[in-house]
C-alpha cells in the first residue's frame, strides 16, 4: 500500500516534465509549416510572373501596358510588409526629388532583402538621378543578376551605355528590352533614333 502512494506522488512530477515539451514541438511544426507556405506562395508568384511575361511578348499595343503594369506590381512584392513599405517610402521620396532620403530607404531595403531585385532597381534610379553613375550601374547589374527579365533595368542600362557613348551596346540592350516587351515605347523610340544615326542597324 505504501508503494502505491509513492507511485501516485511520482506521477504528477513526470507529467510536469512532459507538458513544457509540447509547445516547443508545436512551435517547431508551425514554423516549418509557415516556411513551406512561404515557399509555395513564392513559387506561385514566379509562375504567375512567367505567364504574364509570355503574354507580354505576344500582346498587342493596347493590352501590353496593362500586362506590364501587372508584371511590375508582382516585381514590387517582396513577400514582407515591412520591406514593401520601405520600397513605397523610397519611391515617394524619389517622386518628391529627395534623392538622399530615397537612397536611404532603398539601402535599408537592399540590406534586409538582398534577394529582392526591385530594391536594387529602385536604388539604381535614385543613384542615376543624383549623377552617381558607378553605383547606379552596380545596382542595375545586381538587379539583372536577380531578375534577368527585368526589362526596365535593361532599359536603364541601355540609357547609361548611351550616356557613356557606347552606342552599339546601347542599341543591343534596347533590342533586348523589345525582345521581352515588344511595345516598350521608350526603348522603341530610343532604338529608332540610334538607327537614324546609323547605329544599331541589323545587317
Amino acid at each position: 500500500m505504501l508503494q502505491s502512494r509513492v507511485e501516485l506522488r511520482r506521477q504528477p512530477v513526470t507529467f510536469t516534465f512532459v507538458m513544457p515539451v509540447l509547445p516547443v514541438n508545436l512551435k517547431r511544426h508551425f514554423t516549418a509549416l509557415g516556411f513551406v507556405v512561404l515557399l509555395s506562395s513564392m513559387a506561385t508568384a514566379q509562375e504567375k510572373t512567367a505567364e504574364l511575361l509570355e503574354n507580354l511578348r505576344t500582346a498587342g499595343p493596347v493590352d501590353a501596358p496593362r500586362i506590364a503594369h501587372d508584371i511590375e506590381r508582382e516585381w514590387s512584392r517582396s513577400g514582407s510588409a515591412a520591406m514593401d513599405m520601405l520600397l513605397i517610402r523610397g519611391r515617394e521620396a524619389l517622386e518628391e526629388g529627395n534623392y538622399p532620403l530615397a537612397i536611404e530607404h532603398f539601402t535599408a531595403l537592399t540590406d534586409h532583402a538582398p534577394d529582392f531585385a526591385e530594391g536594387f532597381h529602385a536604388r539604381a534610379e535614385a543613384y542615376f538621378r543624383r549623377d552617381l553613375f558607378g553605383p547606379a550601374l552596380d545596382d542595375l547589374e545586381r538587379t539583372l543578376a536577380l531578375n534577368p527579365q527585368h526589362y526596365d533595368a535593361i532599359f536603364g542600362l541601355a540609357v547609361m551605355m548611351q550616356e557613356f557613348g557606347d552606342l552599339r551596346r546601347a542599341a543591343d540592350l534596347y533590342r533586348q528590352v523589345l525582345a521581352i516587351y515588344p511595345h516598350h515605347e521608350n526603348a522603341s523610340q530610343a532604338l529608332s533614333r540610334l538607327k537614324r544615326d546609323g547605329i544599331g542597324r541589323e545587317i
